[in-house]
């Protein structure tokens, strides 16, 4: 006589086995129940820790079946002892995802005011700009914000956000600052003369900043005063090799930046 099972249930009908993924720090998972997503920066006996992009942190039972990788249900497992060190930051101090594809470009952009700003942009925030979608151009100056602003036409779906050397109330970048923004143009800035006095003078070694006469090329009197060649372009490369990450920034030009990039992602 023929056996059955007595499972009777078709094979088309029966569940598909769950895969078990290794929660190891750095990767990004969503938890269902709850909708919170963020990515593992802590695993200990039955429990998870996961850490959005604003830095809120949520703890999780890693319940089989508990989590959505990229839209499929897994179960979490703790990862191997001894298993590769993965980095779990990125420069600007966000949560690091190893692998991530950069998205595809948003409508929205973000503006910095001269080449040496965007190189420091991409050094720091690189990481989370692409895998937001977000291109940085930048200005060749201030004047040419306006029909900057105007041409982009910035609106809901395409926001535009502008970063401007020393802006200060009063002064000239201040105005046209203010003329050009609106709910879809955000225009901040930090108060140094120029973006190379965003960078804490311990990171390259020097005592501060040196104050560069009234009338003078402030550059270049940094320059003569520090001792340095007087080539602003080798300079430049000199004060970014030592920048390694946000710490090596000052708060009131993290501030700026992080605001523009939640200004131009917001929903």
């Amino acid at each position: 006589m023929r056996q059955y099972s007595a499972d009777l249930t078709p094979p088309w009908k029966k569940p598909k086995p769950v895969p078990e993924v290794a929660a190891e720090p750095g990767l990004v998972v969503e938890e269902p129940g709850t909708g919170f997503c963020g990515a593992v920066i802590r695993c200990e006996a039955g429990t998870v820790t996961l850490e959005d992009r604003f830095g809120k942190h949520r703890v999780f039972p890693m319940e089989p079946g508990g989590f959505l990788l990229e839209g499929r249900v897994v179960t979490l497992v703790r990862p191997a002892p001894g298993g590769p060190a993965r980095p779990t930051r990125t420069a600007s101090g966000s949560v690091a995802v190893p692998g991530a594809r950069a998205r595809v470009a948003r409508a929205g952009r973000i503006y910095v005011e001269g080449r040496h700003d965007a190189e420091l942009v991409e050094k720091v925030w690189g990481d989370d700009l692409r895998i937001e979608g977000v291109v940085v151009e930048y200005l060749e100056g201030v004047d040419d914000l306006p029909s900057i602003v105007e041409s982009f036409a910035p609106g809901p779906d395409a926001r535009l956000g502008v970063l401007v050397d020393h802006l200060v109330p009063g002064s000239k970048e201040w105005r046209i600052a203010h003329a050009v923004t609106s709910d879809h143009a955000l225009v901040v800035g930090h108060p140094y003369i120029d973006i190379w006095e965003a960078v804490k003078p311990s990171s390259l070694g020097i005592g501060s900043w040196p104050r560069v006469p009234r009338g003078q090329d402030w550059k270049t009197g940094v320059c003569r005063a520090l001792g340095w060649p007087e080539n602003t372009g080798a300079a430049w490369q000199r004060i970014l090799s030592g920048v390694h990450s946000y710490k090596d920034l000052e708060p009131e030009l993290l501030g700026r930046v992080e605001e523009l990039i939640d200004f131009v992602t917001a929903p």
